[in-house]
């Protein structure tokens, strides 16, 4: 989990560079070692939280110029989501969706698709329909990111669930996606039971049926052309795509939603 409306790293000259969560983790140790330093070198309190106010601002000054790039405007009260995703992204506490791998689809030795079961699950999901594509989901991000940290009825970080996924539409004949995406966090398993309620009214909480999905791996940006062609690839790699909805499709993210080579999923959902 993507996580939103960030850049950090390699980009073509003029672009603002990409975050990923590889780059948060080097983000993460040096705010720490700023926290360290700055507590053993004054025992002064007041030093200790103009250090924090400063790497606060540092932080989202830099996601700020990024989110310009994707004409993503990221407010001053992402400052605190954003300090503290990026001080808990450990890569070994990000909890993987569980699921049950009913068949890998193989050729010459490369992996064509994988047909898995997701069991019955609470998600944290949230609707979006800006102009573009990546301003839907990294707006929408944001806004799951602020519930992930502490702005829920439980007051506490959540923890990060990979992937992110995104729900997406198209019309009949698969040739255009429509605007309007769901944005999904799958809520830790600790929590599944009785999920912290979100402060903000626009994140709903629902309960996702289980479900079979044919899943194809990719990497790279994902925009409606990107998608479009990873939908129209999969429906052509398998043997009866007429058992899956035939409008509605998922694109799971691994990383950050804005990162230059993602590894992403587009999900075919199995008929009930």
């Amino acid at each position: 989990m993507e996580t939103g409306g960030c850049r950090m790293g390699t980009a073509e000259p003029g672009a603002p560079a990409m975050i990923t969560l590889e780059d948060l983790d080097g983000m993460a140790e040096e705010s720490a070692d700023s926290a360290y330093h700055s507590n053993s070198s004054s025992p002064d309190e007041e030093a200790a939280e103009r250090m924090e106010d400063e790497d606060q601002e540092r932080l989202l000054s830099y996601w700020q110029s990024v989110g310009r790039g994707h004409q993503v405007d990221v407010p001053r009260e992402m400052a605190q989501p954003i300090q503290q995703l990026t001080r808990n992204n450990n890569p070994q506490e990000r909890q993987t969706i569980p699921f049950t791998l009913i068949q890998r689809k193989e050729k010459l030795g490369d992996l064509l698709y994988e047909k898995r079961q997701y069991g019955k699950a609470k998600w944290a999901c949230i609707k979006m329909k800006e102009k573009q594509y990546e301003q839907s989901i990294c707006l929408g991000f944001m806004k799951l990111m602020r519930y992930i940290c502490e702005q829920n009825s439980s007051g506490l970080y959540l923890g990060i669930t990979i992937p992110i996924v995104t729900i997406v539409h198209t019309n009949e004949s698969q040739s255009e996606m429509r605007q309007s995406v769901t944005v999904a966090y799958y809520l830790p398993e600790l929590l599944q039971d009785e999920p912290p309620h979100p402060f903000d009214s626009d994140i709903i909480i629902e309960e996702w049926p289980s479900t079979i999905v044919y899943s194809r791996s990719f990497r790279g940006i994902t925009n409606e052309d990107s998608i479009m062609r990873e939908i129209n690839l999969l429906a052509e790699i398998l043997e009866n795509p007429e058992l899956c909805l035939q409008d509605t499709f998922i694109i799971a993210g691994y990383t950050n939603p804005a990162a230059a080579n993602r590894h992403n999923e587009i999900w075919f959902l199995q008929r009930p």
